[in-house]
């Protein structure tokens, strides 16, 4: 029963079982998650990004033992980096698909000090490389949002 809750948790209610890209497929739910239910709401958006931060690095602490160190199926630190790249974006379904990309770009590339952060133990490494990669993102994303108004 322990490892079922842990597994639904730390695959990111399972999304992390996809065959084809669990990163990309676990990072879906949590996007929809900011898009339809917070919105324009960056105190409930920051909320949310501490809280996941926070359950994906226990969770994943604990799935490492079921699935091994890192594994792919292990998604619950995509949510965390997701919401953390959608901070203070301007709420608009493009805007919110440029930060879906970018965090995607940002995570699979792991740019310095992302790859750094991967090499903390157990959870810490599993989520914080994708906060890194989250904060990154972000950055980018609003850098492509201020080009876009001036050109």
């Amino acid at each position: 029963m322990k490892n079922n809750f842990i597994k639904l948790i730390a695959s990111g209610l399972y999304s992390g079982y996809s065959p084809i890209v669990p990163g990309t497929t676990g990072t879906v739910p949590a996007w929809l998650i900011a898009f339809f239910f917070i919105g324009d709401n960056p105190l409930v958006l920051f909320v949310t990004f501490v809280a996941t931060s926070f359950v994906s690095v226990w969770s994943a602490t604990l799935a490492e033992d079921i699935y091994g160190h890192d594994s792919k199926k292990i998604v619950m630190d995509e949510w965390a980096g997701m919401f953390l790249t959608l901070m203070f974006v301007p709420f608009s379904l493009t805007n919110y698909l440029i930060a879906f990309v970018a965090f995607r770009v940002f995570d699979v590339l792991k740019i310095p000090p992302a790859s750094q952060a991967e090499r903390l133990p157990k959870g810490w490494g599993v989520t914080m490389d994708d906060v890194v990669a989250g904060l990154q993102a972000c950055f980018c994303t609003h850098l492509i949002i201020f080009l876009m108004g001036r050109f």
